[in-house]
């Protein structure tokens, strides 16, 4: 008996991974968080499958279920939202299943952070000014680790993808236009990749009032930095003329520093 953790993608069912597809329609028993996976993601399951919606389950009544499948020897697809390692409350679950002995698998899924820039088509990552993309969330139920909030992660100047903070977009702007100021531009992406997909981008400066006026209080990707607007950014190295790369078809073998000549 296994236990599959499945990232289900952002929305768009035909996101879900081969892998993850070809799970649900194996598994005897389908675990899902019904609010946010969609019904199309879930039809993978077999007809005979025990389908359970999980979103109004405690961790308790979720290892039940698990534990009753092992009783039963019998494979659980846990299906979560997105990749399921990044912000979806996976990690008290495998610290149980192990607690218990049970083995299970994650399965990646598309995250919504890459969703959502795939939707704006912007990269992240632009060279010379911007190599790191901070996943992060606003500080509310949840407290921040020491040297983790906002304001400490914005002076890195870095992209900031925000989970889970549209309903504190106030605060989001707040603690990061000192670092980045108010003319830095900002993009929520609501439900991205869903046929119902909303995309508000502005500033930090005009951004709590557009997102207002959208209505966007839930299921929203925040994303901040200069990369959202940039035109003009220089090329990567990877397609560069005097850029030889030892797996470019027809490129020279270039020799790791520090490998010394045999002869």
């Amino acid at each position: 008996m296994r236990v599959y953790i499945i990232g289900a993608g952002p929305g768009d069912p035909k996101l879900l991974t081969l892998r993850g597809a070809e799970l649900i329609a194996a598994c005897p028993v389908v675990l899902y968080t019904g609010s946010l996976v969609p019904q199309e993601v879930i039809a993978h399951a077999r007809p005979d499958a025990k389908v359970m919606d999980s979103s109004g389950m405690t961790l308790d009544q979720i290892v039940e279920v698990i534990v009753a499948a092992r009783d039963a020897n019998q494979d659980v697809a846990r299906v979560h939202t997105g990749d399921p390692m990044i912000f979806g409350s996976t990690a008290e679950q495998m610290r149980r299943l192990t607690e218990l002995g049970i083995g299970y698998e994650i399965i990646p899924g598309v995250s919504s952070f890459t969703a959502a820039a795939a939707a704006l088509g912007r990269e992240l990552t632009l060279p010379e000014l911007s190599q790191t993309v901070i996943l992060t969330r606003a500080e509310g139920r949840t407290s921040m680790p020491a040297g983790e909030k906002l304001e400490d992660l914005a002076k890195h100047h870095a992209t900031l993808a925000l989970f889970l903070s549209i309903t504190l977009l106030k605060d989001v702007v707040r603690d990061v236009t000192p670092s980045y100021g108010a003319d830095c531009p900002v993009a929520i992406v609501h439900k991205a990749s869903w046929p119902d997909q909303v995309i508000v981008t502005g500033t930090l400066a005009d951004i709590t009032e557009k997102a207002k006026a959208a209505k966007l209080n839930s299921t929203s990707m925040i994303l901040v930095g200069p990369v959202l607007t940039a035109t003009e950014f220089a090329n990567s190295k990877l397609y560069d003329p005097e850029f030889t790369h030892r797996f470019r078809k027809g490129a020279p073998a270039t020799k790791p520093q520090g490998e010394l000549r045999a002869d």
